[in-house]
C-alpha cells in the first residue's frame, strides 16, 4: 500500500471506533447516508414549533430546542450505541403534548415538560433493569398497533383543522370547510406533492412539499419571507422551565404513562425495523447493544424536556439513511452535525405557515395509520378494543383517552368472553387505573 492509498489517521480512528470495515462501510458512504436521513426528517424543525406553539410556547425557542435535542440525542445514539439511528422530537407525541395535555387537561406547557421528563426517567429505569420486554410483551399487539394508528388519525384531524379543510359544526360536530380558500388548496397540493415524491423515493420529499406549499403562499400574502439564514433565536424562554407542581395528581401519572407507552412502543418498532433493514440483528433476530440504544432514547426524552421540547425519540426515517448504505453510528454523527447547522435557518422555519406544516402532518398521519392493516381482524375481542382506541383518539382529541378506553374495553371483553389467560394482569391493572381516572370529576 502506497502512502497515497493509506487511510489517514482520522479515517483509521473512525474505522476503529465505529467498525466501518467490519460493517462493510466507509466514511463517504456514512456521510451520504447521514445527509439522506437528515433531509428525510428535517421537516420536524419546521413542524414542531408550529405544533408546540399551540401550547403557548415560544416558537423561536422551540426551533432551537428541536435542533439541539435532535443533535445531542442523535450524537449520544451514535457514540454510545453505534447505530445509524437519528432522534428528534416525535410526531404524535408533540401533538399529545400540545392538544391533549395543555389544551385538553389545562396543564401549562411547563407542567407538560415535567411529564415528558418523568416519562424519560421511567424509560431509563425500565431500560436499566431490563423490564422493557415485560412491559412490551404484556401489552396486546393489537392495542400497540391501534395506539400507533390512533395517533395517526389524531394527527390527521389536527392537520385538516389547521388548514381549515375540516371546521366545527354545532349540528354534526365537524363538517367540510371552504375548499375554495387558498390555505386548504395549498395544504392539499403540498400533501399530494409529498405523497408523490415519497412514492418516487425522492430524498427530502416531505421538506420539498412543505417549502413548495409555503412559497406558493408568498404572493398570496399567506406567508412572509424574512430571510433564510440568521443567528439562532434565544433558548431562554423554554430552557429549564419544568414545573412539577402537579406530580401527585392521577391525571399527571396517566399523562406520564401515556408519554412513556407511546415512546417505548415507537422506539422498539423503530430500532427493530431500522436495524433489521441494515442487517444488524444477530442470528436469533435480537438487537446487539439494545440496552445502549434504549438508554440513549431515554436520555433523549429527559434532555429534550430540560431544554424545552416534547418527547425526543428514534425516527423511523433513519431507514432512508440505511437504504443509502449507513451501517454505523458515524451516519448518526453526520446527522447530528447537520441539525446543528440547521440552527442558523430559523428565518426559513419562521415563514412556514400552518397550512404548509399541515400538509406534512397529514402525510405522517397516513403513514402511521397503516398499523390498522396489521390488526387481527378474526377475533372481535381483539379488533373491537383496537378500533375503539384508534377512533376515540381523534374524536375525543386525546391520545390518553383513546389508550384508556382501549385498555378498559380489551380487559372487559376478554374477561366476559371467558378468555382469562389473555387478560394479562398488567392490562387489567391499567384498565382499572384508567377507569378510576374517568370516574373522577374533572
Amino acid at each position: 500500500m502506497t502512502d497515497a492509498t493509506k487511510p489517514s489517521s482520522e479515517r483509521a480512528f473512525l474505522d476503529r471506533y465505529f467498525g466501518l470495515s467490519e460493517s462493510g462501510s466507509d466514511v463517504r458512504t456514512e456521510f451520504i447516508a447521514g445527509i439522506t436521513t437528515f433531509l428525510t426528517m428535517v421537516y420536524i424543525v419546521f413542524v414542531n414549533p408550529q405544533i408546540l406553539g399551540n401550547a403557548g410556547m415560544d416558537k423561536g425557542a422551540v426551533f432551537v430546542a428541536t435542533c439541539i435535542a435532535a443533535a445531542v440525542s442523535t450524537l449520544v445514539m451514535a457514540l454510545y450505541a453505534n447505530y445509524p439511528i437519528a432522534l428528534a422530537p416525535g410526531m404524535g407525541l408533540n401533538a399529545f403534548f400540545a392538544f391533549t395535555v395543555v389544551l385538553g387537561h389545562k396543564y401549562t406547557w411547563q407542567q407538560a415538560l415535567a411529564g415528558v421528563f418523568c416519562s424519560g426517567v421511567l424509560f431509563f429505569l425500565i431500560s436499566i433493569f431490563n423490564i422493557r420486554e415485560y412491559i412490551i410483551n404484556s401489552i396486546p399487539k393489537n392495542l400497540k398497533l391501534a395506539i400507533s394508528a390512533g395517533v395517526g388519525l389524531f394527527l390527521g384531524i389536527i392537520a385538516l383543522e389547521e388548514a381549515k379543510i375540516v371546521v366545527a359544526n354545532p349540528a354534526t360536530l365537524v363538517t367540510l370547510g371552504d375548499l375554495k380558500q387558498w390555505p386548504a388548496i395549498l395544504c392539499l397540493a403540498g400533501f399530494i406533492v409529498i405523497v408523490a415524491l415519497n412514492y418516487r423515493n425522492v430524498i427530502g420529499a416531505t421538506l420539498i412539499g412543505i417549502l413548495a406549499a409555503a412559497l406558493s403562499g408568498l404572493p398570496l400574502g399567506l406567508a412572509e419571507f424574512t430571510g433564510i439564514v440568521s443567528a439562532p433565536p434565544s433558548l431562554a424562554p423554554t430552557f429549564l422551565q419544568l414545573d412539577f407542581s402537579r406530580i401527585a395528581e392521577l391525571t399527571f401519572i396517566i399523562i406520564v404513562f401515556s408519554f412513556l407507552m407511546v415512546d417505548v412502543f415507537d422506539n422498539a418498532g423503530t430500532l427493530i425495523g431500522v436495524t433489521h433493514r441494515a442487517g444488524l440483528l444477530d442470528a436469533d433476530g435480537n438487537l446487539p447493544r439494545m440496552k445502549q440504544a434504549l438508554l440513549a432514547d431515554s436520555f433523549a426524552a429527559m434532555f429534550g424536556a430540560l431544554i424545552g421540547t416534547s418527547t425526543t425519540t428514534s425516527y423511523i426515517e433513519s431507514a432512508a439513511g440505511v437504504s443509502a448504505g449507513g451501517r454505523t453510528g458515524l451516519t448518526a454523527v453526520f446527522v447530528a452535525l447537520f441539525f446543528l447547522l440547521a440552527l442558523f435557518f430559523a428565518p426559513l422555519a419562521g415563514m412556514i405557515p400552518a397550512y404548509a406544516s399541515a400538509a406534512a402532518l397529514l402525510y405522517v398521519a397516513c403513514v402511521m395509520t397503516r398499523g390498522l392493516a396489521e390488526i387481527d381482524w378474526q377475533d372481535i375481542t381483539e379488533y373491537a378494543p383496537a378500533v375503539v382506541a384508534a377512533v376515540t383518539m381523534p374524536l375525543t382529541y386525546s391520545i390518553a383517552t383513546g389508550i384508556g378506553l382501549g385498555f378498559i374495553t380489551y380487559a372487559l371483553a376478554k374477561l366476559i368472553a371467558g378468555k382469562f389467560a389473555e387478560a394479562k394482569p398488567a392490562v387489567v391493572i391499567l384498565a382499572v387505573i384508567f377507569a378510576i381516572k374517568f370516574a373522577l370529576p374533572g
